[in-house]
């Protein structure tokens, strides 16, 4: 049976009461609280649960925030994975917010879908909610396997995700691809050899970027990538066009096949596409162009698959948009 024990300060005025629970076979467990009541509801669950044989350590869980637990997770778990320098900015993110205050056994579903509201006022997409929702139950998930915190309920999976719009089913059109091109000649000769590249091959840009030429085989026509999104190694068809393109440019002392880096990229795309006066255009959207251009020329799913990496069907679907005038035709 509890003790339950009332707690003074030093003027003798009451402030709340202990709750100690003492069990053979189980140690020691003590928790003060506001009032009575809530002393003896505590008790009383953990001593079921000791009765029943389900108990579980709570005192690490009531006693870590959700920000100390961050920083641990940022130490032990986010440098193994390939998007730590990404998922660090989410994880201040997270360090800021009041719910980083709370401990963690306290972290209801409530809580997160309160902090997802906050977000979606502050403007976030439904995709970078998800992003921050992943880390937080991920989080919750190595406390409860690898930090000794079984008795945590994941909140985040009573929580209801963001609903994600439709996948972007831009195309080039007309004469914007040529458009493009002069465009990105005029900003830095460089920069049509990589959108060349990307429309030629599906690669996306991290991939692009990183490319190096001990990798690059012109008379086998393939680029093999070491590190890719989805972690798998791929070897990459070149196309004629795309051997060409890589032909002319000149080989640099580091071995790598540009000089750009991913920030100096993004810099010079945003001014080519002022200068093409393109509408809603992105660096991605030469990738759903060129996915469908490999269905386009005849090739099957599991041929597109290979050549972009994609790991389901589902996936590529959302990156293939044929043309309907070009799907008219070959039904005679």
């Amino acid at each position: 049976m509890a003790t339950l024990t009332p707690r003074h300060d030093r003027e003798d005025l009451l402030i709340g009461w202990q709750a100690k629970i003492r069990k053979k076979g189980y140690p020691v467990q003590n928790q003060t609280f506001r009032t009575k009541a809530e002393a003896l509801e505590w008790a009383t669950v953990v001593e079921s649960e000791m009765v029943r044989g389900i108990w579980r350590n709570r005192v690490e869980a009531e006693s870590t925030t959700l920000r100390e637990a961050l920083e641990r997770y940022l130490v032990e778990v986010s440098p193994l994975k390939k998007s730590h320098k990404q998922e660090s900015y989410r994880i201040i993110d997270w360090k800021q917010r009041p719910i980083a205050q709370r401990y963690l056994a306290s972290i209801r579903g409530k809580d997160v879908a309160d902090t997802v509201r906050e977000m979606q006022s502050e403007g976030k997409s439904a995709n970078t909610i998800s992003l921050h929702l992943a880390i937080l139950s991920h989080l919750f998930t190595i406390a409860r396997k690898e930090w000794g915190m079984e008795s945590l309920v994941n909140p985040v999976e009573l929580v209801r995700k963001p609903k994600k719009p439709q996948g972007r089913d831009r195309r080039l059109v007309d004469d914007e691809e040529q458009r493009l091109l002069d465009a990105c000649r005029a900003t830095n000769p460089e920069l049509a050899h990589i959108v060349t590249i990307a429309i030629e091959t599906a690669m996306r840009q991290g991939e692009i970027i990183g490319m190096t030429w001990d990798l690059v085989d012109l008379k086998r026509q393939t680029v093999t990538l070491l590190t890719t999104k989805n972690g798998s190694k791929r070897i990459v068809p070149l196309s004629n066009t795309a051997v060409g393109t890589l032909q002319g440019m000149p080989r640099r002392m580091d071995g790598r096949v540009w000089t750009y880096t991913q920030d100096g990229l993004k810099s010079s795309w945003i001014k080519a596409v002022k200068r093409t006066a393109i509408d809603d255009l992105t660096f991605h959207d030469l990738r759903h162009e060129a996915t469908s251009r490999l269905f386009e020329k005849g090739f099957n799913p599991m041929e597109v698959s290979s050549i972009t990496g994609h790991k389901n069907m589902q996936m590529l679907k959302r990156y293939t948009h044929l043309k309907a005038e070009d799907l008219a035709k070959r039904m005679g």
